[in-house]
């Protein structure tokens, strides 16, 4: 089945094929116009057009040919009407030269321009492969799937983060949102999924987890400065699923709710005690509460940041995935998240406030 997003890809390609052509129409129209018409009428505007048009859609050798093109239709048409020798002719004709040449010089730099965004993009690829570990698509009787979705065209990181670790006392998931940023937010990530990394192999309980990244991220907040200082936290589940028993552990730290699916159920799954973030718990009492909750086979669960419950369509309405997926069922996670996407795309239109980290697991009969 063809994908919304397949199909406004085929519409951009196919217009921008059409756009092409648009320098040499350019230079079709001026010299019909120019000869058509009265010999005091100048098609100077088109010729020029053509060139430049092109320096901005076509390579360097069409952007030589438009202003050679360009440069001859002008001189015989100066030539026909007798004006090429007078200073008029010769200084339409010497703009036209100019403006060609200057198209030239502009492709160039659009040409560098694009050169140094395709270097930023592979460095990007590479941070998210480096922070953003990929999962595997299975471990024993769980299938993992996850997806990553920036709000910044071309970005490929941001400030959400998710991991799943199998351990010695279950698989443990993360899923969170940094507040802020750029640069500053890929350093958290960076903490706090080295942390969790670490804290998941080593600590006994699912709340030992959580207070080694409250640590790691309380430290990493004090060596900053200004309000990044006292408001650098993190929002962010953690999800444990024993090896026995039909059942996952949840810590919700001021994270928007996860979902349960089943037979075409969609349940938030609300902490049993509100929480706030991480790296703040100094604010709030020291006991973390963990919540258990059933988790039979055929059973998804469903981990996303607030990325997708912002997205909103034109009257403003925000997605609600807990009124969205109920009545449907997925043969698997991959086709959840494919269809979640496509969803939430339809709803908004396809514009994106802030990035959308998706991870669902689904626990096989």
């Amino acid at each position: 089945m063809r994908t919304p997003s397949a199909g406004r890809t085929a519409v951009r390609r196919g217009c921008l094929a059409h756009l092409s052509l648009l320098p040499a129409l350019l230079l079709v129209v001026g010299a019909f116009l120019d000869y058509s018409t009265s010999p005091h009428f100048s098609a100077e505007a088109f010729y020029t057009a053509a060139p430049m048009t092109a320096a901005a859609l076509l390579s360097l050798r069409a952007t030589i040919l438009a202003g050679i093109g360009a440069c001859v239709a002008d001189a015989a048409l100066l030539t026909h009407f007798g004006f090429i020798g007078d200073s008029g002719g010769r200084s339409e004709l010497a703009a036209v030269a100019t403006v060609s040449a200057l198209a030239v010089v502009v492709n160039r730099l659009i040409h560098y321009s694009d050169v140094r965004l395709q270097s930023a993009r592979r460095i990007a690829v590479a941070l998210q492969r480096a922070l953003l570990p990929e999962l595997p698509p299975s471990i024993g009787p769980l299938r993992i799937a996850v997806r990553y979705q920036s709000a910044v065209k071309d970005a490929q990181i941001g400030g959400d983060l998710y991991g799943v670790q199998d351990t010695p006392y279950g698989v443990r998931c993360v899923i969170g949102d940094v507040r802020g940023k750029g640069l500053g937010a890929v350093k958290v990530v960076d903490v706090a999924l080295g942390a969790f990394r670490e804290a998941a192999e080593e600590e006994p309980t699912l709340a030992g987890v959580a207070h080694r990244l409250e640590r790691a991220l309380r430290r990493e907040a004090d060596r900053r400065t200004g309000p990044e200082h006292i408001e650098g936290f993190v929002t962010g589940v953690l999800a444990e699923i024993p090896p026995e028993g039909d059942v996952l552990h949840l810590i919700n730290r001021g994270h928007p709710p996860p979902l349960l699916l089943r037979d075409g159920a969609a349940h938030p799954v609300e902490p049993s005690e509100p929480a706030l973030p991480l790296a703040l718990a100094e604010l709030g009492p020291e006991e973390i509460r963990t919540d258990t909750v059933p988790f039979p086979p055929g059973a998804t669960l469903l981990l996303y940041t607030d990325g997708l419950t912002e997205a909103r369509n034109r009257a403003g309405v925000f997605y609600d995935p807990a009124t969205r997926l109920p009545g449907r069922t997925f043969p698997g996670p991959e086709a959840l998240l494919d269809a979640l996407l496509t969803d939430v795309g339809r709803h908004s239109g396809g514009r994106t406030s802030d990035d959308m980290a998706l991870l669902a697991i689904t626990r096989d009969g």
